[in-house]
């Protein structure tokens, strides 16, 4: 078998990694080299509204993929099954709102900050709320994606070279500001599309190897996954976490809230020619990332078979369930499953690492250039020189995030998503309320309700756990949101 002959005559070492990150980010510099050419003041930004919908449709695929789904989703399987899933079916639903409602608004308006809606609809001060809580939730989004990609490659290498994990995460940070500098969103647009090949590539040669491996059919691999005691899709027990109806709204809410309300990706979005590019872009997405999704899982049941099989003993708690799952992908793939599987695991990582915090970066700079700075009405000098000190200042952010976050434990997965429930919650209740009504509100209070109401749902949250054993679950948006929602109606004109 050729994952056997690759075993036994090849060894994947530190030095060799090396050699595959050079390549692959001398690949990125020849991407961003093509696309900086005729640059106008506003190519950074919005790409100069030329990209073709379908590259956005495939790139936009690595960036909500990151290292997060490349090596949480897999592990996460062992302990939550596929409950997951009925979060993504969730997202479907969600995304046909962002193309149909969200994106010809913000077309209409021809936004580049898509907050500046609610500057329109309500006020200076809502605006700014609003910004700033995208700002927050993409800081920690961006950093906590970051950290698991780094964490794996600090392990894989760095630390061969006695390299410290905080001269990682500024490596990795450096090189992200080289190839995005001149031309930003242009840029990503085509990197994401290459980072979204080797992030499905990884997974897809780590399937063929297992496969090889334990001598499975292809209609084999699929009766083992689908006959495995993990591969449980939907839970309709009312008191969990994992329930249908939570997941499946709260996948709806936050596909709205992360993808439709953040400017990270809908930034991407806008760079398509018209609006029915950019619809065909947003439901030709959600498509090719449900899909993918459910390859990372079945991965990841192909993974715990493999590790029985080989007998692998994998770290659990006395209670049976496994500590560490992000560890699973990294510990096989570098350790016991060979060189073609270490190569591409490390060049899925090194995408997912890049794709993380590039199109963060420039999501980041955009909004705070555009709400904070009024970057718009400024000379192409002065504009050239904000970008780049806000570059380096959500560089900084990002950076003490991630040292502050290093030692967490468990999957990651879970708490990104937990974070994004307290921030994207008022984001989310703004945004419904400016949509769907003509209220108009005391703006110089939203602040304070938007700034209050994750701090309630987060009690109301603990009070339902210890009073009734009832855990909201990802559903902490839609009460967020709520309650966002009735604060502001009880500070409307």
């Amino acid at each position: 078998m050729l994952s056997q002959f690759i075993k036994s005559h090849y060894l994947l070492n530190p030095k060799s990694i090396i050699i595959i990150i050079a390549f692959y980010f001398g690949l990125l510099m020849v991407i961003s080299f093509f696309t900086s050419k005729k640059n106008s003041d506003d190519t950074f930004f919005t790409g100069d509204r030329k990209s073709p919908w379908y590259l956005v449709a495939f790139g936009m695929v690595g960036a909500g993929l990151s290292g997060v789904t490349f090596v949480s989703l897999p592990g996460m399987v062992a302990n939550n099954n596929f409950y997951f899933y009925q979060f993504i079916l969730g997202n479907i639903v969600g995304y046909f709102f962002i193309a149909f409602v969200l994106t010809p608004l913000y077309y209409k308006l021809q936004l580049v900050s898509i907050y500046t809606f609610l500057k329109v609809r309500f006020g200076k001060n809502t605006y700014k709320t609003g910004s700033l809580f995208f700002l927050v939730s993409q800081s920690f989004g961006a950093a906590l994606r970051l950290m698991l990609a780094a964490k794996i490659l600090q392990y894989a290498v760095f630390d061969y070279f006695n390299v410290p994990f905080f001269l990682t995460i500024i490596i990795i940070l450096i090189l992200v500001w080289l190839y995005t500098n001149k031309s930003g969103i242009k840029t990503i647009v085509w990197t994401d599309t290459m980072q979204t090949i080797f992030l499905i590539l990884g997974a897809s040669i780590t399937i063929y190897v297992i496969t090889d491996t334990l001598d499975f059919s292809f209609s084999e691999s699929i009766q083992n996954i689908t006959n495995h005691d993990y591969f449980k899709i939907f839970n309709w027990e009312a008191t969990s976490g994992n329930n249908f109806y939570k997941q499946f709204i709260a996948g709806i809410l936050v596909a709205i809230a992360m993808i439709g309300l953040d400017q990270n990706m809908m930034q991407k979005t806008l760079t398509c020619k018209n609006v029915w590019d950019a619809q065909k872009n947003t439901l030709t997405y959600s498509i090719i990332l449900a899909l993918t999704q459910f390859l990372f899982m079945g991965l990841g049941v192909l993974m715990y078979i493999y590790a029985n099989e080989m007998g692998i003993k994998l770290p659990v708690d006395e209670n049976g369930t496994f500590l560490n799952t992000d560890n699973l992908f990294p510990n096989l793939a570098l350790n016991h499953l060979g060189t073609l599987a270490g190569v591409f695991f490390i060049l899925g990582i090194i995408a997912a690492s890049f794709s993380s915090v590039d199109s963060a970066l420039t999501a980041l700079t955009t909004s705070f250039t555009y709400d904070f700075l009024d970057i718009s009405n400024k000379s192409s000098k002065t504009k050239k020189k904000l970008k780049n000190l806000v570059i380096i200042m959500f560089s900084i952010i990002i950076f003490v995030i991630i040292l502050a976050f290093s030692h967490s434990k468990g999957d990651v997965i879970s708490l990104i998503f937990k974070v994004a429930g307290y921030t994207y919650g008022p984001l989310l209740g703004l945004y419904l309320l400016g949509m769907f009504s003509k209220i108009k509100l005391k703006d110089k209070w939203v602040p304070v309700i938007c700034l209050s109401t994750p701090l309630i749902t987060y009690l109301l949250g603990q009070f339902s756990i210890t009073a009734f054993n009832f855990d909201f679950g990802f559903i902490n948006i839609a009460v967020n949101a709520s309650l966002t929602v009735i604060g502001l109606i009880l500070i409307k004109k």
